[in-house]
């Protein structure tokens, strides 16, 4: 995964992909942990995390959403969230839709 995301290797399979997704964002759930924001990988995962107002029907008011690579690259500390949120590789809607507290969650 760490060469793919420097850009020294293909693509990794499917289900690798999902799994290091999935797996990353569990642990920026369990670093944060609370349900007022709510981060979307499409279209592996999403999770609810950061502590706040309860999120229970419909759209949650903090959004966060983004593709696998651009979510593994900020999970690794590869890229920065104002980077990344400047870009325009991010979408990031409401408050307290900001990561950059909890990032990165793993190292390579």
């Amino acid at each position: 995964m760490s060469a793919w995301l420097s850009g020294e290797e293909e693509k990794p399979a499917r289900p690798t992909l999902a799994a290091a997704v999935r797996l990353s964002l569990r642990a920026l759930a369990a670093d944060a942990p609370g349900r007022s924001v709510e981060v979307r990988v499409p279209p592996f995962a999403a999770v609810q995390c950061v502590e706040g107002p309860r999120h229970t029907r419909g759209t949650p008011p903090n959004v966060i959403e983004t593709d696998p690579r651009t979510w593994l690259e900020l999970a690794t500390g590869r890229l920065k969230w104002t980077d990344a949120v400047e870009a325009g590789r991010v979408s990031a809607s409401g408050t307290r839709a900001d990561l950059s507290h909890w990032l990165p969650v793993v190292r390579l």
